[in-house]
């Protein structure tokens, strides 16, 4: 006879009882139930233990819906506000899970000017490199960066630095995967949670009017804006993956064509992020503090401006390819470059990574017998 598995009771911290102590309130009100995917499954529980109020925390897009609708929001004795105490749950879920332990209080420390200082740091340092060589300021023939910078050498400084990243993340969300016992995954399921991932489906509200910003009215300029971010960080993602098919696998070297693949997708990605960031910033520093974690909002904004950093710096090296600029304005890119990626693991990317999985624990949950008969 195989023995049931055993689940660890976790002690909840001061942000996940409190989570709790609001979950247990709106468990039994229930007038949110049809808002996200959050309700549903909070129907499907009679208590809320560590894991479930991590996996609930993350399951929230914090549109805001349910604290304008909340009858028990504060004034009131209750002071009930879902978005905020799941948001303070969210962050401290990152820095729980994260890859090595050791190194999530990067968490707390992930703000904007230690963003910005590390983009400037690693940028001064490659300026001091290449000034050494008496080429800072000059033109290079064809526009080719690989001339300041040799192919080997790119490959070198950035291949260890993005295989660690996407181990970090994958350790960091296997933990929290585990914690959540999740079940089965089956193909319909995944893709269900890849659908809603992908449309962000949960920043609609739940009437598909869009998010509450500093007020009452609706609006999807969030969820407009998230998409344009996200779908341009993959086309400059897939834009490199293009010009290293090009360079190993058909022996094409750069510096290729504004019309070849690898540079029309780069392009189309770059404006695209350089959009969804400044509509993200704006949002960002308009929003009303209890509609999430004021403590996080230096992580948020050190996150935004490295990818607006990022693609805007691409954008002008693109610009300034054929002038004596080019040694300059790639320093500055591969120092914004560089700073994104050593921080990833350790900032608000994560909280992408950690929303899929939550999506897909829903996907299979819902799929699941209720055992409450509740929620349904």
């Amino acid at each position: 006879m195989s023995e049931a598995r055993v689940i660890p009771i976790v002690p909840l911290g001061a942000a996940q009882a409190e989570v709790e102590r609001v979950l247990t309130i709106c468990n039994a009100c229930r007038y949110c139930e049809g808002f996200c995917a959050v309700f549903p499954a909070m129907t499907r529980r009679l208590s809320f233990p560590a894991a479930d109020v991590d996996y609930l925390a993350n399951l929230c897009h914090n549109c805001g819906a349910c604290l304008h609708a909340c009858q028990y929001a504060a004034p009131h004795e209750f002071a009930v506000n879902v978005p905020q105490a799941m948001a303070r749950v969210r962050g401290e879920t990152y820095a729980d899970h994260a890859w090595p332990a050791a190194l999530g209080a990067l968490y707390k420390r992930n703000g904007l000017v230690l963003s910005l200082a590390l983009a400037a740091g690693l940028a001064l340092f490659l300026l001091l490199a290449v000034a050494r060589q008496g080429s800072l300021w000059q033109a290079v023939e064809g526009g080719n960066f690989y001339a300041v910078f040799p192919h080997g050498l790119m490959v070198s400084l950035f291949a260890p630095v993005f295989l660690f990243v996407v181990f970090a993340l994958a350790m960091a969300v296997r933990r929290f995967w585990r914690g959540i016992s999740p079940g089965a995954a089956s193909a319909e399921a995944v893709g269900e949670a890849a659908h809603d991932a992908l449309r962000l489906r949960y920043l609609d509200g739940g009437h598909g009017e869009g998010c509450n910003e500093a007020d009452d009215r609706y609006t999807l300029a969030r969820r407009r804006f998230h998409h344009f971010t996200f779908y341009g960080f993959m086309l400059c993602f897939a834009a490199t993956c293009m010009a290293t098919l090009y360079h190993y696998l058909l022996g094409w070297q750069a510096p290729y064509g504004v019309t070849s693949i690898p540079k029309l997708l780069g392009i189309s990605g770059g404006v695209s992020l350089v959009i969804g960031t400044l509509g993200l910033w704006r949002l960002n520093v308009k929003r009303h503090p209890a509609q999430g974690d004021a403590a996080q909002r230096p992580m948020d904004r050190g996150f935004i401006a490295l990818l607006f950093l990022t693609a805007a710096s691409g954008l002008v090296l693109m610009l300034l390819r054929g002038t004596p600029a080019l040694p300059l304005a790639l320093c500055v890119h591969l120092g914004a470059v560089m700073a994104l990626f050593l921080t990833l693991p350790y900032g608000k990317f994560a909280h992408g990574v950690f929303r899929v999985a939550a999506l897909l624990k829903w996907a299979i949950e819902k799929r699941q017998p209720n055992t409450l008969g509740v929620g349904e």
